[in-house]
């Protein structure tokens, strides 16, 4: 499983339980608090899949650099 995989299920599962948290506060089946609560974790795992997403692009422009650089000269020994 990559890392893009991981982090669009877990966008997807935040979504959901946000979704669900807002409807159950909206139409009083549930307890206010633990609704507000449950909406506010699914914010912040909302941020943290989408900081997955961010640092597996950077991994990727980092990777692809590196071959470039490599297709340009390949006796050239570069660090990152």
């Amino acid at each position: 499983m990559d890392a893009l995989h991981i982090a669009r299920t877990g966008l997807v599962a935040a979504t959901h339980r946000l979704g669900a948290a807002a409807q159950r506060a909206a139409t009083g089946k549930g307890d206010t608090a633990r609704e507000t609560v449950t909406m506010i974790e699914a914010k912040h795992a909302f941020k943290a899949s989408a900081l997955v997403v961010k640092m597996s692009d950077e991994m990727w422009r980092v990777l692809l650099d590196v071959q470039d650089r490599d297709l340009e000269d390949p006796r050239e020994t570069r660090e990152l």
